[in-house]
């Protein structure tokens, strides 16, 4: 019985946690800028609901959106989930 309610309890915990997860609130342009490679990238601060800023990053003409100042392998083809992710790692 008590491991029941100990279980319920940590189950409700954690899933009122993801709730209280941070959301990008505004995304707002920052420049464009090209790395040593040539590469072309745009940069934009993405300002989060518990009051942090982020950063993000734009490539191929904004078909492939990253957090943080690099082109990675957790990129996302949609801003929203890439502000998202941004947020979230802060």
């Amino acid at each position: 019985m008590k491991f029941a309610q100990i279980a319920a309890a940590s189950a409700l915990l954690a899933l009122s946690a993801g709730t209280f997860a941070a959301k990008p609130t505004s995304i707002v342009f920052q420049g464009n800028h090209e790395t040593t490679a040539g590469a072309a990238y745009s940069e934009y601060l993405v300002k989060c609901s518990n009051g942090k800023t982020a950063t993000m990053t734009a490539w191929e003409n904004r078909r492939q959106w990253c957090a943080g100042n690099e082109q990675n392998d957790q990129c996302e083809r949609k801003q929203i989930k890439a502000a998202k992710a941004a947020c979230d790692a802060i």
